[in-house]
């Protein structure tokens, strides 16, 4: 470990990010993994075909309501796809992008062991040097945690701590000598606790005899105990013992030399490399095993929302209850029975609802639920009492909901004042970020208005102006109206339920005297235009040259509707494809937005290759870091929810990257395809000049579909190059009532001198000390830090904790800060989680009779697709079990 409190100089990004990711142990993390060793089955493979399989048991097991039962033999000889699973349960064009963005996170939760500081190197967590009791302990609490927090709705900290057990298990099948002792089937006691594992090597015994090459087939002693390689010099390896192996390996220098890990099809890396897809098979099985624990503990609609397996959206709400929102209270409620009731049952009924009231002083408590009708009553409650003054704690409550909502989600804020607490805009900002959620402010008034409801002080009219920041950075927008139109605007909080996606214009803002252009292609429907603001007239003209004024009622191209000074115009379908045009005139800058449904969209994120080193991958980052070589990664969904499945696929050349708010084109990057086209997986390399300085920037998808004619999408939020590498990590396991945690806090700069000052906060309100309040960095510098987390006796079991670090320029006012977010979990002093045997099977769904397993593509973090091949040792336990693809590379 290197010290913190010295930070490193004059090392390059690459050599930088290398010490900053010290070696580790494992399968492989994922895509770029497989540069150096093609053919490998990654932590990823293994997590998301586990995750479809157990899908797919569970939409065998659930017929959909209203629609024909899925029949296994409707998915023999076909790659298993996420896309594909979701048309066939829940209909054509059901989107996939929540669940891909789930698995996604569990992926991501995963590889992060090989590169987090507080377990890379912990062989607890990696089932390494003989501490296999360790391992399976530590194994069976995360699985634990995962349910805890799942049942606290809190689900991106259960992905977390659910990726980190799948790591271990994973682990267990290439680090040990499990499947060298001629084991067919996952080890029968490694998820239950309460049977211990028999037959372990002691300290005593010699395990390996010396090998001095890379291939190292023999050098397991001819004996029937349970072992595991030593990784590295801490804990040192005692002598006679195995080592890990592999080229970066310090104890496989050691006699006996060599090793036994199977986490490649490399020499290099592995050298029981031959094992590797044996290893592999069993790690995948023991993965569905764990999956259907999980589904067991959670029941069928706990796993459900884990794993975000449904096309809905949550519902959350942000409400002013001061004396004077009355009506806005009202239209809250009128939208939310409206959504509870028409959608009750089916496909896209909200699973998740989040309720936080505000006023001035207080704001909260938050309300989560799953249940609908328990949220409608709650929402019921809420009635507008007392107080009407300006300003209120809207952020404040906005970050509480932000922290209780999915990822993915759209939030509502109903408020008629500014906000007291702007201070906190920033953190908002880049919580929106972090958990890509879209926040759109209904202000019912004017900012123009001088009287109105009674004021403290006098109040500037830029007082607004924190809702700007946080909805142009979420992707959502601001809505002024008055109270008696409140209810018909409110309207629109059904259609982002409803997963409708925003359309790019150019230029993405009003220009006077120039039309407003937007593309419509054949997967596109319910397309909505939205203006507001001082508009006089406008238009809308198809590619045909029909064209529709602000006139009421139905015109040739859809129907108008108008409250105030928010107009409303809903297309009729199907409309025809080609460049359509909007033209407003109005006083001030008027706000135009284009809305559709469709299938067809797409996740992204961004990594640094990771090219060296015993476990080559791609390390993530939630935003591109100034200075530093980055990977965009391009995850297509609704490839397989094509009304024709036979058509031909839609292909994207290039992405658009865009200055925010006023559109400039910063680049144009071409992606690279990574595998099949059906998995829509695309890479590109960021441009240097993108990364050189800090600002937010949008991305435009830009492709043809299987015809020919153009597509275009948009991402929901614009994405931030951050001036420094930030990042937090805390214990691997809970934190509990009494106890001091210690906290790992790191900053690198690699783009020039930083000045920073560092802040902290907690949700709760917990004791927390650091060691590190300011930094100042050159060029390719890094510090590191350790924080205090104090837990109190008081502090509630199975609760979950916030801890948020805040990095600010202490020179440059005008560069945002760079924030990290980091959630604990925290338990009681209660007996060691027991997860009962399944009562669902936990055999694979489909089988094969390939002798061989074989990858069907390449995959990147959040790819919701597999492409493994079966081994017909498998089995036939009860019936034909799994083929999750017969393609191979």
């Amino acid at each position: 470990m290197l010290p913190t409190d010295e930070p490193l100089s004059h090392l390059g990004p690459s050599l930088l990010l290398l010490l900053l990711l010290d070696p580790a142990s494992a399968f492989f993390p994922n895509i770029w993994s497989l540069l150096a060793a093609p053919g490998s089955i990654t932590h990823q493979d293994l997590t998301e075909e586990a995750a479809l399989n157990v899908t797919l048991q569970l939409f065998l097991e659930q017929p959909p309501p209203g629609r024909p039962p899925l029949r296994l033999e409707d998915f023999l000889g076909r790659t298993l796809l996420a896309d594909n699973l979701f048309a066939a349960y829940f209909g054509p064009g059901s989107p996939s992008r929540r669940f891909r963005a789930a698995l996604g996170e569990v992926s991501r939760a995963n590889a992060a062991q090989d590169f987090l500081p507080t377990s890379r190197n912990d062989p607890d967590l990696h089932f390494d040097a003989e501490r296999l009791g360790q391992g399976r302990a530590r194994l069976v609490g995360a699985l634990g945690e995962t349910v805890v927090a799942a049942r606290a709705l809190d689900h991106s900290l259960a992905r977390q701590r659910l990726g980190a057990a799948l790591h271990a298990l994973q682990d267990f099948y290439s680090h040990s000598n499990w499947v060298e002792l001629g084991e067919q089937q996952p080890h029968p006691h490694l998820l239950w606790p309460r049977q211990g594992l028999r037959n372990l090597a002691q300290v005593d015994d010699p395990t390996c005899s010396d090998c001095d090459e890379w291939s190292c087939p023999g050098n397991l002693l001819g004996f029937t105990l349970l072992t595991s390689g030593y990784f590295g010099t801490h804990p040192s390896k005692p002598p006679g013992k195995c080592s890990h192996g592999g080229h970066f390996d310090q104890s496989s220098s050691q006699p006996p030399r060599g090793g036994i890990n199977k986490d490649s099809t490399s020499p290099g890396f592995s050298p029981h490399h031959m094992l590797h897809l044996q290893a592999a098979n069993l790690a995948l099985l023991a993965s569905i095993q764990a999956f259907s624990l999980l589904r067991s503990r959670l029941g069928d609609r706990g796993f459900s929302r884990l794993l975000d397996i449904t096309p809905a959206s949550s519902l959350s709400f942000v409400l002013d209850t001061t004396g004077s929102m009355g009506e806005e209270i009202n239209a809250a409620k009128i939208q939310a029975r409206h959504i509870v009731e028409q959608r009750r049952g089916g496909p896209m009924e909200p699973t998740h609802y989040v309720l936080v009231p505000f006023h001035d002083p207080g704001f909260g408590p938050v309300f989560t639920t799953s249940d609908p009708d328990s949220f409608w009553q709650q929402l019921n409650e809420i009635h507008a009492l007392g107080g009407g003054d300006e300003p209120e704690m809207c952020l404040s409550a906005l970050e509480l909901a932000l922290q209780h909502t999915p990822p993915l989600s759209d939030i509502f804020v109903f408020t008629d004042a500014s906000p007291k607490d702007a201070f906190l805009t920033n953190r908002v900002e880049s919580l929106t970020q972090e958990r890509r959620c879209r926040v759109t402010f209904l202000l019912t008034e004017d900012p123009s208005r001088v009287q109105g409801r009674p004021r403290r002080e006098v109040l500037s009219p830029l007082r607004f102006e924190p809702y700007e920041a946080v909805a142009l950075a979420s992707g959502g927008e601001v809505i002024f109206t008055k109270d008696q139109y409140i209810q018909d605007v409110a309207a629109i909080v059904g259609d982002s339920v409803a997963d409708l996606v925003t359309l790019p214009l150019e230029p993405p803002v009003v220009v006077p005297e120039r039309p407003l252009v937007f593309s419509v292609d054949g997967l596109l429907q319910r397309v909505t235009v939205r203006i507001h603001g001082e508009v006089s007239s406008f238009w809308i003209r198809n590619p045909a040259g029909v064209s529709q004024g602000q006139e009421e009622g139905e015109g040739p191209l859809g129907h108008t509707r108008r409250f105030g000074q928010f107009w409303m115009v809903r297309m009729n379908d199907p409309l025809q494809t080609g460049t359509w045009e909007i033209q407003v005139t109005a006083k001030g800058t008027p706000r135009v937005r284009v809305q559709a449904q469709t299938s067809l969209d797409f996740l992204f994120h961004f990594g640094i290759p990771m090219e060296d080193g015993p476990h080559p991958g791609l390390y993530p980052l939630t935003q591109p870091v100034a200075g530093l070589q980055t990977q965009l990664l391009v995850e297509v969904t609704g490839l397989g929810s094509r009304g024709n499945p036979g058509d031909p696929l839609p292909h994207f050349s290039h992405v658009v990257l865009r200055g925010v708010p006023h559109g400039a084109e910063l680049g144009r990057v071409p992606l690279e395809p990574m595998g099949p086209r059906e998995r829509g997986i695309l890479a590109a390399s960021l441009p240097p000049t993108l990364l050189s300085t800090a600002g937010p920037f949008s991305l435009e998808l830009i492709g043809q579909d299987g015809v020919g004619q153009g597509l275009h999408r948009v991402a929901p939020q614009p994405c931030a190059v951050v001036p420094v590498l930030l990042e937090l990590s805390g214990p691997p396991g809970f934190l509990a009532p009494g106890t001091e945690a210690p906290l790992s806090l790191r900053i690198a700069s690699f783009s020039g001198p930083q000045d920073l000052d560092l802040r902290t906060s907690v949700n709760p309100s917990f004791a927390l000390t650091s060691n590190l309040s300011r930094v100042r960095l050159e060029q390719n510098e890094s510090a590191w830090g350790c924080l205090w987390l104090k837990v109190p006796d008081t502090a509630a079991s199975d609760s979950v904790v916030m801890v948020t670090v805040t990095a600010m320029d202490r020179e440059a006012s005008t560069v945002p800060p760079t924030h990290t977010f980091l959630r604990l979990l925290v338990r009681g002093p209660t007996p060691q989680d027991q997860l009962p045997a399944p009562v669902h099977s936990t055999d694979p769904v489909l089988t094969t009779t390939s002798p061989a397993f074989h990858l069907s593509t390449l995959v990147t973090p959040g790819r919701a697709g597999g492409g493994l091949v079966g081994n017909p040792w498998w089995g036939t336990v009860g019936a034909v079990l799994l083929l999750l693809g017969l393609a191979s590379w």
